[in-house]
């Protein structure tokens, strides 16, 4: 008995939290709920549908976002925002490619995010499912301020999708890792390249260079200019009476004076 009391206080709990889980919405808040899905099925989705086709995507292209919104204002009684609107085009266009054209348009589920209504619709596409993202200001105008088609990728898509991108990750840090690394082997066969060629330069200017003349050899000292006899006949006369008298002798008839030299006394 206690087991089962016991079981049923813990699933009162679970629901209990699942309750509290919930958001509560007034009566009037779920009110501009029920009429997001209505407004965002039955009209938003079909008219953006019309964009997924060639012919109409460019229609707005060379309209402002304010000519746009004055267009879905007057034509069709929408308050938008224009530039939403062209890029809602842009992505129902897109995805074209890879759900093909719209089959048929689903459910819709939605919840207030603040100021703003956001309302997912299931759509069925002739290659692949989507949801279409629409976005509603959360008051009376119900103004249009984003819509989007999201094709919905299985998760094989989604961990191929992952696999190619961290491929293509690491290749890219491979390369510039092989990159870095041959330019810091560059810069050494740089620094060769150039001392070579500094030392080709450094040769041709040597044999351009003129070769230098020998230095001149050096010369004697030049003789001392001997002493002019003929003018100088009383200077001989004494120097050989200096030398009879050294020599002990009264008589210069033994020698004969032929020259008479400056000694250089600076030599000692």
């Amino acid at each position: 008995m206690k087991k089962l009391i016991a079981l049923i206080s813990m699933i009162t709990c679970i629901f209990g939290l699942t309750a509290c889980g919930e958001v509560q919405y007034t009566e009037y808040e779920q009110q501009k709920i029920d009429y997001a899905k209505q407004y965002a099925v039955d009209e938003i989705v079909p008219f953006m549908q019309n964009f997924m086709n060639d012919a109409n995507v460019g229609i707005f292209d060379e309209r402002t976002a304010k000519e746009v919104e004055a267009i879905f204002s007057d034509s069709y009684s929408m308050r938008v925002d224009g530039y939403a609107v062209k890029t809602g085009i842009t992505s129902f266009h897109s995805a074209a490619d890879q759900i093909g054209q719209i089959i048929s348009i689903g459910e819709a589920s939605a919840k207030i995010d603040d100021d703003q209504i956001v309302v997912i619709v299931e759509v069925t596409g002739e290659k692949k499912n989507a949801e279409a993202e629409v976005i509603l200001s959360n008051d009376m105008f119900m103004e249009l301020q984003s819509v989007a088609l999201n094709p919905i990728f299985t998760m094989r898509e989604l961990m191929g999708k992952a696999a190619l991108n961290t491929l293509i990750g690491m290749g890219i840090v491979f390369v510039v890792l092989i990159l870095i690394s041959a330019i810091i082997s560059a810069f050494s066969i740089i620094s060769k390249v150039q001392a070579k060629f500094n030392n080709k330069e450094n040769d041709t200017v040597e044999k351009k260079a003129p070769t230098s003349a020998p230095a001149p050899a050096a010369t004697p000292a030049e003789a001392e200019p001997e002493t002019n006899l003929a003018d100088d006949t009383e200077l001989i006369a004494v120097i050989a009476a200096a030398i009879a008298a050294y020599e002990g002798t009264t008589s210069t008839d033994g020698f004969v004076v032929r020259s008479i030299r400056k000694v250089n006394r600076r030599r000692r």
